[in-house]
């Protein structure tokens, strides 16, 4: 900004330097005097493209302090703007490129301070800043980029408690998402190895801070999902400042650890430390070893619980066989000698098996009875062959009958309609002296039919005639 107070400065010493210069040189001959060959005209195009030089040369890239006004984020992604104090405003752009990396969104109103360059848009003739970084006055940039995010995830329902999943109580299988060389991944390590060394604990190893960490944490959140048989997820690293912290209040990030398969619990610094991935997360450990004994059973607490429930259940069994000895003693005095009761079914056995053989000796008799009835009663197969062919001989005897009769009668009614037919054939009118005159194939039955000179066939009983009419008579 100082050197943009230089510029305009300098300016002005110019200026002032060409009027004295002026004063110096009162018979300088005035430009309109020149003929129409030696004036430099400019082009409106020209005259711009040479301001927009001189600002740009002049003008090197700065910091400039302003209130936002009329901000406008367009469709194409790039935003427009005026930057303005309590005397002047100057209007200002900043692409997408740019406002990409800005960690809150800026609205109208709002005080700002910018980094950029000042050039002209030549269509326009606007001269303009073209803005390269801002970030807003008052709290920091990244503060306000996290409380931006904080509230548009809680206005989605990602921190409602509903849609958290509950942690196993006693996990087996435990992935860690942490720097593997940190102090952070050493701590847990030395808790879980104390109080849960049966845990099969996976080190998924990221980048826990920097530009580059975001995208490698989301990186490592999808890969455990590939893995089979987790229980539970930590995520996190050891303390620092809170640009340090930064990718853990990404929206990646906070978006992965929502789209996890498993639980997922956050452990990012200290416990005075809150993150996005601390709210979005299954449950917040305030740090990573906490996060370590939250999931790690302890082993003499365990062998404790075993214990007892070793104890409870030989206390169980004991009562449960007494029970069971009392009902068999109960039962045992209404049980009949089984040796009785095989003598009952030997004798109610002997008994059906001779009904049995008594119903099956009356039904041979009565059977047998009633065969000789029917080998009796009946006719030996040759006499029965005889007496059909006799009857098949008279059958076939009246069907020829009848049907020489048929054909006599279908013969006598085919003789009477060929006579009928033959009675009324045009071939037997003209076997009496008829002839049938035909015009192109149509019968001819009245002279208006025809004129003079028409050509006409004549057909006789035998043979025709082909004939020209010489006149009409009606």
């Amino acid at each position: 900004m100082s050197q943009m107070s230089w510029d305009l400065s300098a300016r002005g010493q110019l200026k002032e330097g060409a009027d004295q210069k002026e004063k110096s040189n009162p018979k300088k001959e005035s430009p309109t005097r020149k003929s129409a060959s030696d004036r430099k005209v400019l082009t409106v195009s020209d005259l711009n493209s040479q301001i927009k030089g001189q600002l740009e040369s002049n003008f090197p890239r700065f910091w400039l302090k302003g209130e936002l006004s009329n901000f406008t984020a367009h469709g194409s992604g790039h935003w427009y703007f005026s930057l303005k104090d309590n005397k002047s405003q100057i209007s200002g752009v900043m692409f997408r490129g740019s406002n990409n990396r800005v960690k809150f969104k800026p609205k109208t109103g709002q005080e700002v301070i910018v980094f950029g360059r000042i050039s002209v848009y030549e269509p326009r003739g606007n001269y303009q800043v073209y803005v390269e970084h801002m970030e807003p006055v008052g709290a920091g940039a990244l503060q306000q980029a996290f409380e931006d995010l904080k509230r548009k995830l809680r206005e989605e329902g990602l921190f409602d408690p509903k849609r958290k999943k509950p942690l196993p109580e006693h996990p087996k299988h435990i992935a860690i998402v942490t720097s593997p060389t940190g102090a952070a991944i050493r701590d847990m390590l030395n808790v879980l190895r104390r109080r849960y060394r049966s845990a099969v604990v996976t080190i998924i190893p990221t980048v826990v801070q920097g530009e580059a960490a975001a995208p490698h944490i989301v990186k490592a959140l999808r890969a455990v999902d590939t893995l089979k048989n987790v229980d539970v997820v930590i995520v996190g690293r050891g303390g620092g400042s809170m640009e340090d912290l930064w990718c853990f209040n990404d929206e990646r990030v906070a978006r992965a650890i929502v789209d996890c398969k498993h639980p997922v619990i956050s452990a990012v610094g200290h416990e005075i430390d809150f993150t996005i991935s601390d709210f979005v997360a299954d449950l917040r450990a305030p740090t990573p070893s906490a996060a370590a004994e939250l999931v790690a059973a302890n082993s003499e607490e365990l062998l404790q619980k075993l214990k007892g429930l070793f104890k409870y259940l030989v206390q169980s069994m004991d009562r449960r066989l007494g029970e069971k000895k009392l009902e068999l003693h109960q039962v045992s005095h209404r049980l009949v000698d089984p040796r009785r009761t095989l003598q009952d079914f030997i004798q109610r056995n002997d008994e059906l098996f001779m009904r049995m053989q008594r119903v099956m000796h009356s039904q041979l008799r009565e059977r047998k009875i009633k065969l000789e009835g029917l080998y009796r009663s009946m006719e030996h197969p040759r006499r029965q062959l005889m007496r059909a062919r006799e009857q098949l001989t008279s059958i076939f005897q009246r069907l020829q009958g009848k049907v020489m009769e048929r054909l006599s009668q279908q013969r006598q009614r085919l003789g009477q309609q060929s006579a009928l037919l033959d009675s009324l054939s045009p071939l037997r009118v003209l076997d009496r002296g008829y002839a049938l005159v035909q015009k192109q194939d149509e019968v001819v039955k009245s002279v208006k039919q025809i004129k003079a000179g028409d050509e006409l066939k004549v057909r006789l009983a035998q043979g025709q005639l082909d004939v020209e009419v010489k006149s009409l008579k009606e």
